[in-house]
C-alpha cells in the first residue's frame, strides 16, 4: 500500500492512505459494482453523479489507494457529501459494509488532509473542545436558552427573512433548549412502577441533555411504567456518534472508554437509548477496538451486546399495553440508523399498533434519509434542505396530523421542515413520547 509522501502537509501531495485505520481490500471488495445501491443513495438520487453513489465512492477509495487519485479537495468533497446513511447497505446483494468504508475514508482524511483554517476551526471547536465536556455543553446550553427566550432570536431570523438562503434555513435548525437540563438526572436510579421485572441502564447522550430533556424523561417514565428499574450511570458522556462520522476515531475511542467504564461497572439487562445515529455507535464499538488490546475489545463486545433501542426493547418484552387513547392520524418515518444500520423496522410499528385510536399510515420512500444525519444539516445545508423538502411532500400524501421518528436528530429536522411548510399545526414526536401520552392519559394525569 503507497504511503502518504514526507513532504510539507500539502493536500495536493497526499497520494494512498497514511498509518492507520482504513478502507481495506477484505471489505470494498465485496462490492460487485451491480448499482443496485444507486437508487437506494439520497445523493445519488438528487444529483444522479456516479461519483455521488456509494459504488463510486467505493471506486475512489480503491483509487486513492493505488496512488492514483490524490487525497485531495475532490475526493474530500465527494466523501464527505455523504450522509453515511447506510441505505446502500439495506440494498446491497453482496452485504457491502458501506458504513465502515467510508467511516475509514474519514479518519483518513482528518488525519491527512488539511481543511480551509476556519472550516478546521469550527471542527476543533465543535467536537474536541465543546462535545466531550459536560460542563462546557451546560455553559453552551444556557448562552444559548438565553439567545432563544431574550428575543435576540426571534431578532436575528426577522433580519435574515428578507435574506433566504442557507444562513436562514441552519437559524431555523437550532435545537431549543430545554430547562431542567437532564443532566441533573444524571447518577439518580427511577424505580419500576409496580412490580420491577428489569433493571436497565439509560444512556442519557450529550447535547440531547439539554435540547431532548424533555424527550429524555419520557423515556425513562415510559420504561418505569414496563416495570423497569432504571439507574442513568453518573459517569456517562457524549457515545462519540458525531466524531465516527466525521473520521474523527482517536477521540471517539477515548469517548466509548469513559462510556465502557461507567456502564460495565453493574450487571444490567440491557443498556437503552432513544436515539438511532447514538445506539447504532453503541452497537459498533468494536470496530473502534479490533486493533486495540484484547481485554479493551472483550469489553467493548460485552457493553454493544446489551445496547438497545428503546423500541427494539419494548418490543421484545411483554410491555404494558395499558394506554389511553389517542385519536390522530399519523406516520413513521424511519431513522436510517434505526433502519439501515441496526435494522430495526417492525418494532416501532408494533408499539405503535398498540396506541387506542391512533391511524398509523405508512410512509413513502420512509427508507430514504430525512436529511439530518447528525451534522449534514449545517454543514451541507442545501443538499439537506432538498431532501426535506421531498421528504414533506411525501408527509402531505398522507394527510397525517402527527408524524412520528425515532431519533432526535429527526426530530430536529422534521420539525424545521413542519414549520417551513403550510401544515404548521401537524406535530412531530419520538415514539416514545407518543406512548408516555398514552400512558398518562390512561393515568388519569398529564406527565
Amino acid at each position: 500500500m503507497s504511503q502518504v509522501e514526507t513532504q510539507p502537509m500539502n493536500a495536493t501531495l497526499v497520494k494512498g492512505y497514511g498509518p492507520g485505520e482504513a478502507p481495506t481490500w477484505d471489505f470494498y471488495s465485496k462490492c460487485i459494482h451491480c448499482g443496485l445501491c444507486l437508487n437506494a443513495c439520497p445523493t445519488y438520487r438528487e444529483l444522479g453523479v456516479e461519483m455521488d453513489s456509494p459504488r463510486g465512492r467505493i471506486y475512489q477509495m480503491i483509487q486513492v489507494e493505488r496512488g492514483r487519485l490524490p487525497l485531495a479537495k475532490s475526493f474530500v468533497e465527494h466523501i464527505d457529501l455523504c450522509l453515511d446513511c447506510r441505505s446502500c447497505e439495506t440494498a446491497c446483494p453482496s452485504g457491502v459494509e458501506y458504513g465502515r468504508l467510508v467511516e475509514a475514508a474519514r479518519g483518513q482524511i482528518e488525519k491527512y488532509y488539511r481543511r480551509p483554517l476556519l472550516e478546521s476551526a469550527l471542527r476543533k471547536f465543535f467536537f474536541h473542545f465543546l462535545l466531550p465536556h459536560r460542563r462546557r455543553l451546560e455553559f453552551a446550553g444556557r448562552v444559548l436558552r438565553f439567545y432563544q427566550r431574550s428575543g435576540l432570536e426571534a431578532l436575528t431570523r426577522a433580519l435574515l427573512k428578507p435574506f433566504p438562503g442557507r444562513l436562514a434555513d441552519v437559524a431555523r435548525l437550532a435545537p431549543r433548549m430545554e430547562r431542567p437540563f437532564f443532566t441533573e438526572r444524571l447518577g439518580t436510579v427511577v424505580p419500576a412502577v409496580g412490580t420491577r421485572r428489569h433493571c436497565v441502564a439509560f444512556f442519557a447522550g450529550c447535547i440531547a441533555n439539554l435540547s431532548f430533556a424533555r424527550l429524555n424523561e419520557a423515556t425513562v417514565r415510559v420504561l418505569a411504567q414496563n416495570g423497569c428499574e432504571v439507574v442513568i450511570p453518573r459517569d456517562q458522556g457524549c457515545c462519540g456518534a458525531l466524531h465516527v462520522h466525521a473520521g474523527i476515531r482517536d477521540l471517539a475511542r477515548d469517548l466509548a472508554r469513559r462510556n465502557l467504564d461507567a456502564f460495565l461497572a453493574e450487571d444490567f439487562d440491557a443498556i437503552i437509548t432513544n436515539a438511532a445515529g447514538c445506539g447504532s455507535v453503541l452497537k459498533e464499538y468494536p470496530l473502534l477496538f479490533e486493533k486495540e488490546q484484547p481485554e479493551e475489545l472483550e469489553r467493548a463486545r460485552a457493553f454493544s451486546s446489551r445496547v438497545k433501542d428503546v423500541t427494539e426493547f419494548l418490543a421484545g418484552i411483554e410491555f404494558n399495553r395499558e394506554m389511553g387513547a389517542i385519536k390522530a392520524r399519523a406516520t413513521y418515518q424511519d431513522p436510517c440508523h434505526l433502519s439501515h444500520a441496526q435494522r430495526i423496522r417492525t418494532a416501532p410499528r408494533k408499539l405503535l399498533a398498540a396506541v387506542p385510536g391512533l391511524e398509523l399510515v405508512e410512509l413513502k420512500e420512509s427508507e430514504i434519509c430525512c436529511g439530518s444525519a447528525g451534522v449534514y444539516n449545517v454543514a451541507h445545508n442545501e443538499m439537506a434542505e432538498r431532501l426535506l423538502a421531498g421528504k414533506m411532500r411525501r408527509v402531505d400524501e398522507t394527510g397525517a396530523d402527527l408524524i412520528l421518528t425515532a431519533n432526535p436528530g429527526c426530530l430536529l429536522q422534521l420539525r424545521a421542515g413542519v414549520a417551513g411548510s403550510k401544515s404548521r399545526h401537524r406535530r412531530v414526536m419520538h415514539v416514545v413520547e407518543l406512548l408516555d401520552e398514552a400512558y398518562s392519559l390512561r393515568s388519569g394525569h398529564t406527565a
